[in-house]
């Protein structure tokens, strides 16, 4: 029978993480789905791995080449057979209940073309450190996506796929049959440039669960250089989306440009980088000023870490680091019970 999910997994070079990212899909209280793990030419063990876990629900599909997140989940979603595509990167993970809960969500929403749920944060050894990505649930209009990005990373969302259809295209430089939906010109921010397709090119609206159902694992490595690739890649977007939402961009795009540079000091101030955070949050502030009013908090928490992270010893700077993350955690926490989520699936 026809699977209702079909749950995309790129795979690439993740041998401590993938076994753990397959085994969360595979303990999923909803079981009607099928598991698409693409190998874009793993050159460790990741592959090896993955063929020892053992379920009829996994299909193996091989790239011949490298070719990038983005290429991969297109291999993914041609081979998906499912009404609704789901994503998962493979070195995060899933609360058990995540599959049924987006299922219910987009079965009672039929105006609803992308679910996606909160995140809440682990470290790189898997550990929840009871930090949450708080995004904007509802009312999700293509200029507050362009700004703050609410899905936050690519194992959040659940999609239809009618919808991907709807934004389905053709490659100029392949000549043969070949569906995208994301763009593969992109090795980073390809997938904020899909679901701005989305929402700016269709009618499809995009909503949030309010239950943290996506473990998200930080990653400390790339440093520096990969900042300046993902700015990069954040303007190569933005180059993009001038042409299908002109007057979108000709209204937004400073302050999003803003909000994409105080991100950026925020994943520096992961890397312990204090002075290219310094940097990236004041030239935020130079870019759109703005933002210092419309998210005061957010604002004034990135620009106090990147200076204390500057001016502190590590040692010190850690104790104010762990602090600051509990009493927010606490916040966030008190939050999510309000809207309504249950204290077992806060973990």
């Amino acid at each position: 029978m026809t699977p209702k999910v079909s749950v995309v997994m790129p795979i690439y070079n993740v041998q401590h993480f993938v076994k753990q990212a397959i085994n969360s899909v595979l303990a999923q209280t909803f079981t009607d789905f099928e598991l698409i793990l693409v190998n874009d030419c793993s050159t460790d063990k990741s592959l090896e791995i993955s063929r020892t876990i053992l379920d009829h629900r996994i299909r193996v599909v091989n790239h011949i080449t490298n070719k990038g997140l983005a290429a991969a989940r297109n291999t993914g979603i041609r081979h998906a057979i499912g009404r609704y595509v789901a994503f998962i990167d493979s070195d995060d993970m899933w609360h058990a209940d995540k599959l049924m809960m987006h299922v219910e969500h987009l079965n009672k929403s039929p105006q609803v073309g992308i679910s996606f749920s909160r995140s809440s944060f682990m470290n790189h050894k898997g550990k929840p450190i009871h930090f949450f990505q708080m995004p904007q649930l509802k009312g999700i209009t293509a200029a507050h996506l362009l700004c703050r990005n609410p899905v936050g990373n690519g194992s959040a969302p659940v999609i239809r796929r009618e919808t991907l259809n709807d934004i389905r295209f053709q490659p100029l430089d392949h000549t043969e049959n070949y569906s995208c939906y994301f763009d593969e010109k992109f090795r980073q921010s390809e997938d904020i440039e899909c679901w701005l397709r989305i929402v700016a090119t269709t009618n499809w609206k995009m909503e949030g669960i309010p239950a943290p159902l996506t473990f998200y694992r930080l990653n400390q490595e790339g440093l520096s250089s990969n900042i300046m690739k993902q700015l990069a890649s954040w303007e190569q977007m933005i180059d993009k989306a001038r042409l299908f939402a002109p007057k979108l961009l000709k209204k937004n795009e400073q302050s999003a440009r803003a909000y994409q540079l105080r991100y950026l000091a925020r994943q520096s101030i992961r890397n312990g980088q204090g002075k290219a955070a310094i940097k990236l949050i004041n030239k935020a502030l130079s870019v759109s000023p703005s933002i210092m009013i419309d998210e005061t908090g957010r604002t004034c928490v990135t620009l106090t870490a990147a200076y204390l992270l500057w001016l502190l010893p590590s040692s010190l700077y850690k104790v104010c680091e762990n602090m600051g993350q509990f009493a927010m955690g606490h916040i966030q926490k008190m939050r999510i019970s309000k809207d309504g989520v249950k204290s077992s699936l806060i973990l």
